[in-house]
């Protein structure tokens, strides 16, 4: 049930707690949190990150992110395994840094993004795997192809931020073949292997706002 529990600071070696210290961290220990931060959330994409690292030439790697996404989530405190989640990603705000090689990613020997502007994510499970550690399984939809998808989140805890807003935080990664979402474009080298790899790191870096309670 760690899933909405504010994460603890990792112990670097030997410490010794007071009495006032001890108490406090019994007291936060067993403050009834869960039910507080249970509700919907909506991803804030300025403080948000969806990112790619793939393969060039064999010999290094292209990073690069998508800019215009839009998500929520359903987070249900009593059981962690009910927690939603659904994000719509917008393919042509791609950014590699380098404006021809985005160009490149949008057009029709990538993502043909004119004729498929969107990739999406719709969650259908969620296993907690340890201490604030999540497995989200869902279906992801690159092009026409869509295909089961499995993403390990860490929570980074909630906050009220300065604005009042009630927010949660998420980060994780997992790892793809974009042969098997149909983007199989690549180039030979003359010495030997190819321009772009099939494996292709996927990141996520998430900052989710609570929704006000429906009137």
């Amino acid at each position: 049930m760690a899933l909405f529990t504010r994460k603890s600071a990792r112990s670097t070696g030997p410490t010794t707690t007071t009495a006032p210290e001890a108490a406090t961290t019994t007291a936060t220990a067993a403050a009834p949190g869960l039910a507080a931060l249970t509700g919907d959330y909506t991803i804030d994409p300025a403080h948000s990150d969806i990112a790619f690292t793939v393969r060039h030439a064999m010999v290094t790697n292209v990073r690069g992110s998508f800019g215009d996404h839009e998500g929520r989530l359903h987070l249900d405190g009593s059981d962690p395994a009910r927690s939603t989640a659904s994000v719509d990603v917008r393919i042509a705000s791609v950014d590699t840094g380098i404006k021809d090689r985005d160009q490149h990613l949008v057009g029709a020997d990538f993502f043909d993004a004119e004729t498929y502007p969107l990739m999406t994510f719709r969650s259908t499970a969620v296993e907690p795997l340890g201490e604030d550690v999540y497995r989200v399984t869902g279906d992801l939809t690159i092009k026409d192809v869509t295909r089961p998808l499995s993403i390990d989140l860490e929570f980074n805890g909630a906050a009220t931020d300065v604005y009042g807003n009630e927010r949660v935080g998420f980060e994780g990664s997992t790892q793809i073949l974009r042969s098997d979402w149909g983007l199989t474009w690549n180039a030979a080298l003359e010495t030997g292997g190819v321009l772009v790899g099939d494996k292709v790191k996927l990141t996520f870096d998430i900052s989710a706002v609570k929704s006000a309670p429906a009137a």
